[in-house]
């Protein structure tokens, strides 16, 4: 594969002045053409030690407009990012719609220099790779521009180059030790690396690789590619804008579901507790997951827990139970609205990715990411393309908090429909609830049969070994209260 680099030119001042002249303004212009639209595009800068990445990526800075450029270098750890999953720093560093995230080192670096290093077998090299190329196919379906740069450098040309670089005391720190480790290990690079691109070579996220031996050969190419990545895109959007107004695109309709036997039918209803027992048990599991967060907290387990259900059916007076019982410092709530325009900016996951929690601390989302599958979908805020590859998404984001510790416990709370409009009565006629039912929460009750469809298919879909759905009994609101409790001090002690 990188025999095909091999084909770099080594330009002259005035062949790389005369390019430059023409390549810094269509730059430009393609740049801020891109701010009008909701498209991010994404650079990804990797490559051999040597290779003057960073040159480019500083150049690529010079010749875009800065602000609108995000660069991100993934060269430290802190511990911060160490006690969460892997994929938490880069999802945080993805830029918004409109914008150039430059990625200086990425996703790709630690899974390939550990299977270098022999710290990971070729079946996890490869795991880890199809879990790139998932995530490179969810940005592009989400409109992500990817550019993907690889440096390449011979044997020969490598170790030139940083002999160079280390004999002259204006680049000598540049040098890492590290890097002259890589370089005896040049072959296994070269090997898992090209296995590597392979594995990630696609369609909506192609591999550019360039011979980097000749700087101004590789700046020119960087550019050159950046530049005709973001031309193309822009194009695709003006060929789409010409169709839609030759064709309008019609609005899409809430959906429409007549009633049928889902899930939820199975949830018995009836289950009560009376108020002695009910006092009885929620001390008993207060008072165990009291202990056991503490337990997590010393051991650096973390843990997520969200909560969805219908209107009215106690979702807050039930989160009020469990942080009654959890220290103040080991947890926070993560209210979920409509998205903020930051939030618009980017993937819908992007907003819950970065609130996980640090090791031994609990997130607590009161309603969340699965607002895709049901309010998006039903609200037809989401085309069906959109939510129906959502979950994929989710049970891929799912499975990694779990793979990294995080116990994940997911709650839908249930009532009957009659209960629910008990409840929308009782708050319009008390005073200090009444600010709890509005106009959306009686619209959104027309819409019920379409929601038992859209909950049905959630937990169809999501509810798995890692990840797994409890269905909570609502009607009897300490009933359920009591189940949610229990069931987070059950997840945790599985877990410590």
């Amino acid at each position: 594969m990188f025999e095909a680099a091999e084909l770099g030119q080594k330009l002259t001042k005035a062949q790389y002045d005369a390019e430059l002249a023409k390549l810094r303004p269509a730059l430009l212009e393609a740049h801020f053409a891109l701010k009008d639209t909701k498209v991010p595009v994404i650079v990804v800068v990797s490559g051999a030690d040597g290779a003057g990445k960073g040159e480019v990526v500083h150049r690529l800075n010079e010749w875009l407009d800065p602000r609108g450029v995000d660069t991100q270098a993934f060269w430290q750890t802190s511990d911060e990012k160490r006690e969460r999953p892997r994929w938490w720093r880069f999802w945080r560093s993805l830029p918004a719609r409109g914008r150039v995230g430059i990625l200086f080192g990425s996703w790709y670096s630690e899974p390939i220099i550990r299977r270098v290093y022999g710290e990971i077998k070729t079946s996890k090299l490869d795991t880890e790779m199809d879990r790139i190329a998932f995530f490179e196919k969810m940005l592009a379906d989400d409109g992500a521009v990817i550019v993907k740069l690889w440096f390449h450098l011979s044997k020969k040309a490598q170790r030139r180059r940083l002999k160079d670089l280390e004999s002259d005391p204006k680049t000598h720190w540049r040098v890492l030790p590290s890097d002259w480790k890589h370089f005896k290990l040049y072959d296994k690079f070269t090997e898992v690396s090209e296995r590597a691109l392979r594995r990630t070579d696609a369609g909506h996220a192609p591999w550019h690789l360039i011979e980097a031996a000749d700087r101004r050969f590789r700046e020119l190419t960087a550019g050159k590619l950046l530049l005709q990545a973001i031309e193309r895109k822009l194009r695709e959007l003006e060929k789409a804008k010409a169709v839609s107004a030759a064709v309008p695109t019609p609005k899409p309709a809430r959906v429409r579901t007549k009633a049928g036997i889902t899930i939820l039918d199975h949830v018995n209803l009836t289950q009560r507790l009376t108020d002695q027992k009910y006092e009885a048990q929620l001390e008993k599991w207060q008072s165990r997951l009291t202990r056991l967060t503490w337990a997590a907290w010393e051991k650096k387990v973390a843990s997520v827990a969200l909560f969805e259900g219908w209107d009215a059916a106690g979702k807050g007076s039930a989160i009020r139970r469990v942080t009654a019982a959890i220290d103040p410092r080991l947890y926070r709530i993560i209210p979920i609205a409509a998205p903020t325009d930051e939030e618009r900016a980017r993937h819908y996951l992007w907003r819950f990715w970065r609130h996980l929690p640090r090791a031994g601390m609990t997130t607590i989302f009161d309603r969340s990411w699965y607002g895709r599958v049901l309010v998006e979908r039903v609200e037809g805020f989401a085309r069906e393309d959109e939510w129906k590859r959502s979950f994929l998404e989710i049970n891929d984001f799912e499975e990694q908090m779990a793979e990294s510790g995080i116990v994940v416990s997911k709650f839908w709370v249930h009532i009957s429909k009659d209960e629910q409009l008990r409840r929308f009565k009782q708050r319009e006629e008390i005073a200090f609830k009444r600010y709890k039912i509005t106009d959306e929460d009686w619209r959104n009750r027309e819409q019920w049969d379409a929601y038992k469809a859209a909950i049905n298919d959630m937990v169809a879909h999501t509810s798995t070994e890692f990840a797994p759905w409890t269905l909570v009994a609502g009607n009897d609101k300490k009933f359920a209260r009591v189940q949610i409790v229990k069931t987070l001090c059950q997840h945790l002690e599985a877990a410590l």
